[in-house]
């Protein structure tokens, strides 16, 4: 039973944020990380996706169903009731929410909050009306850097800005990817993701905006002396490979393997980053 309510809160997602709350973390402490501090930030975040994932696993229980991607989650086969899940999410976000209270601050518990709600009470029911549905799912999954950050500084600033708008521009491409390799599923869900409703070149010419703009914010970091050097060669490569491989989907013959690999290549991409402004302090 454990594993089901496990799997009920999407830990791959908690586990991807937990790295871009820690990058966040880790800049705004400028070499002098507070241990204690990280860990409840950690601790206090993870529940709160966790929270958020449930509720939204509720919501689309009965759409999971109706595709191959998502039909074996726990609400979707019946392996967990809805109230019993109904429960485990408001524990899991109570718990979230006094730990970062608590043992964080104030502004922290703000950005948890906003991304929660962005998440579940609007990004989850839109996402069945409007195509546009990933841009306020994309508000949500841009506010763990900022927790981070905000947990060390405790307030809101140019830093916690960029590292939004970074997240927020990351995530449009990474979604698209994933709408145009599971494009058939999304279909005969009656989800209206972009590429059923305004086309595939459409999607692509976004795709290649939002790449665009999201190595402008990376670039920024340095720019106001958030990081080094290393930093910026790093997120300049990356994002013109980024950029290349964009252009390349408007000649792709297989859409699907060629989404597949951004989707992959977003990954990297992020997980990279995240990983140089860690340690930017630490480095020219």
């Amino acid at each position: 039973m454990f594993k089901h309510y496990y799997k009920l809160t999407k830990p791959g997602m908690i586990y991807g944020n937990a790295i871009t709350a820690a990058a966040g973390f880790f800049l705004a402490s400028r070499g002098h990380v507070h241990g204690r501090l990280l860990l409840a930030t950690i601790i206090g975040l993870s529940l709160v996706i966790a929270s958020g994932c449930v509720f939204n696993n509720i919501y689309d229980r009965k759409i999971d169903a109706k595709m191959a991607r998502t039909k074996r989650r726990e609400l979707a086969r019946g392996a967990i009731g809805v109230r019993p899940a109904f429960i485990y999410g408001c524990i899991l976000i109570t718990l979230g929410a006094i730990d970062l209270y608590f043992f964080a601050n104030p502004a922290c518990l703000i950005a948890a909050l906003a991304g929660f709600v962005f998440y579940v009470f609007l990004y989850t029911p839109l996402k069945h009306r409007t195509a546009h549905a990933a841009l306020v799912g994309a508000v949500a999954g841009a506010t763990p850097p900022v927790i981070g950050y905000t947990a060390v500084t405790a307030r809101f600033d140019l830093g916690a800005l960029l590292l939004f708008l970074m997240l927020l521009f990351w995530q449009m491409p990474h979604f698209y990817a994933i709408a145009i390799r599971r494009l058939n599923d999304y279909i005969a869900a009656g989800v209206p993701v972009m590429p059923a409703r305004y086309g595939l070149t459409s999607t692509k010419i976004q795709i290649l905006l939002y790449t665009f703009a999201f190595l402008v914010a990376a670039i920024l970091l340095k720019v106001y002396g958030f990081t080094g050097y290393v930093y910026l060669i790093m997120a300049m490569a990356l994002g013109v490979i980024w950029l290349y491989k964009d252009f390349r989907g408007f000649k792709a013959a297989d859409n699907a393997h060629w989404a597949k690999n951004m989707f992959l290549f977003s990954l990297i991409t992020l997980t990279t980053l995240s990983v140089f402004i860690a340690f930017g302090n630490f480095l020219p």
